[in-house]
């Protein structure tokens, strides 16, 4: 295990924001889908999106990668099949929930057997929409006391799908990827509220650029027509804003930075992040070819995580040291993360000196003028090591970081760009 000491050090300068997780996990997965070969650029082959690389090939995809540097952003090239077959039996999705949720759909396409298995808390996490419906269609279906592994036999048929919209979006786009493909029209019924709208716009717009209609029923119903064909595509990964967040947030906390390669009409739902830092009084300054902050000083707010559930933990850190008080809500789906975020959030930044009482469906945080350092723990978690490392520019002593490693699950070269802007990590022997 990694630790890193981190010196109190001010950030700036600008920096290339890291292509969008979320955008590259479906633009992937589409390109398996299609006939042809398809073209992807500007992708970070992350422990994530190499998770969901591997599961594709196990299921007939052909994959090669150019990457110029290791850990920093490649070239891809993928030949579909949009028939699929079973390449390999058993699909390590590692520790990415994307690469599970959205495959397991896709694995009903070969008839299976498929066993599915994975590590860290991605083994706990909850699949229990998918069992319901697993159910319902007559596949098949073996876990182990409803963990992984999990083997499904069978196929889905046309035909309607109700799942609820407070549990994950991940599910819903599960879905979105196979239901084109079968024989006949289908249905996905929202039966509550739609949590993280941003992800399934960012599927349907995948969708489309590969050819696939999906009809969008304000979010309580979407009607998807069979028989469709995915088409080959050749597209450019754009930046990702919750990556993004940490830079932004560092820039407000220190002198300013400028974030480089940023779709300002993105449909991330991260983008929510701008919009929130507005309202604790960042200044955000747009360019033709860049995102840039100027320091500040914040104030607390009511934040609803309801949209962004994966900025809490860098928010916490701003509202650590912002004027008053700040309210986080809605974020009650962070308890089955790659860690509990909000217990590990509260914990480890109240090890430094912040004031945050953990919430059952949030966070309730006093600011504080500065923090003082100390030792804290990543949870294993690549957003809980990001956000120390932003806490860290505001400390008065050095802060200790265990599990540092754990950003490679999503930002390989994170640690190469918090040096490049200024940041001061060493590795460091805690024994």
């Amino acid at each position: 295990m990694t630790c890193l000491r981190l010196q109190p050090s001010t950030l700036t300068g600008e920096i290339r924001i890291p292509p969008s997780k979320s955008i590259s996990h479906r633009a992937v997965i589409c390109a398996a889908l299609a006939e042809g070969i398809s073209s992807i650029d500007n992708l970070v082959f992350s422990e994530d999106i190499s998770a969901t690389l591997d599961g594709l090939v196990s299921l007939g995809t052909t994959v090669g990668e150019v990457s110029v540097n290791p850990g920093e952003p490649g070239a891809l090239w993928l030949e579909g099949n949009p028939k699929l077959q079973i390449a390999q039996e058993t699909i390590n999705c590692r520790e990415s929930g994307s690469t599970l949720r959205f495959l397991i759909p896709l694995a009903t396409l070969t008839g299976g057997p498929v066993t599915f298995t994975g590590a860290g808390k991605l083994v706990e996490r909850p699949l229990d929409a998918y069992y319901e419906l697993f159910q319902l269609h007559g596949i098949e279906y073996q876990t182990r006391n409803g963990y992984l592994p999990l083997t499904i036999k069978g196929r889905f048929s046309p035909g309607e799908y109700k799942l609820k919209g407070n549990v994950s979006s991940q599910f819903i786009t599960g879905l979105m990827f196979l239901l084109p493909l079968l024989d006949g029209d289908s249905r996905i019924v929202i039966t509550t509220e739609l949590e993280s709208r941003g992800y399934v716009d960012l599927t349907i717009d995948a969708l489309e650029k590969s050819g696939i209609t999906v009809q969008n029923n304000a979010y309580r119903e979407f009607f998807i027509p069979g028989k469709q064909r995915y088409k080959a595509i050749n597209c450019r990964i754009e930046g990702d804003y919750s990556q993004a967040a940490f830079w932004l947030v560092a820039g407000t906390l220190g002198s300013g930075l400028k974030c480089l390669d940023i779709n300002a009409q993105s449909l991330q739902g991260d983008r929510m992040i701008l919009d929130i830092m507005l309202a604790m009084g960042a200044r955000i300054v747009w360019t033709d070819d860049s995102l840039g902050v100027l320091s500040a000083q914040t104030v607390g707010t009511v934040i609803d995580a309801g949209q962004c559930p994966d900025l809490v933990p860098v928010l916490a850190v701003l509202a650590s040291l912002s004027k008053g008080t700040t309210r986080i809500i809605n974020a009650g789906r962070l308890r089955i993360k790659e860690s509990d975020r909000l217990k590990a959030t509260a914990s480890e930044l109240n090890k430094l000196g912040a004031r945050i009482q953990e919430l059952q469906e949030g966070l309730l945080i006093e600011g504080v003028e500065t923090l003082h350092g100390g030792t804290v723990d990543s949870w294993n978690d690549h957003r809980i090591a990001m956000a120390m490392a932003v806490a860290s520019i505001r400390c008065t002593e050095p802060v200790f970081l265990t599990g540092a490693e754990a950003v490679k699950k999503s930002y390989p070269h994170f640690w190469q760009d918090f040096c490049k802007l200024g940041g001061r990590a060493d590795e460091w022997n805690m024994g």
